[in-house]
């Protein structure tokens, strides 16, 4: 994705960051705080407790095949990796 440089000489992305600084500059930690309470009760208000036993759900099932697919993958790469003795037990010349 190109991006393309505005009159002032900055991408979208850098006015976007510049903005964003600035924002938490004036504001602060608390600020950020409160609107994501805000966000939370209103998401509450409108989607019910059913919503976040949902979300929650799907969230677990993610993880469930993260795990999953990384055993499957660790035992792949050991089935592939070649057998080595260990020192001790090299035959002696």
């Amino acid at each position: 994705m190109a991006e393309e440089k505005k009159a002032g000489g900055m991408t979208v992305q850098e006015a976007g960051r510049k903005g964003g600084l600035k924002v938490r500059d004036l504001r602060g930690h608390k600020f950020y705080e409160e609107i994501g309470r805000k966000g939370g009760e209103t998401v509450r208000n409108e989607r019910g407790h059913e919503f976040y036993e949902e979300i929650g759900h799907k969230g677990g099932q993610k993880v469930k095949e993260l795990i999953e697919a990384g055993k499957r993958r660790a035992r792949e790469d050991a089935e592939k990796a070649p057998v080595v003795a260990p020192a001790n037990e090299l035959p002696k010349q």
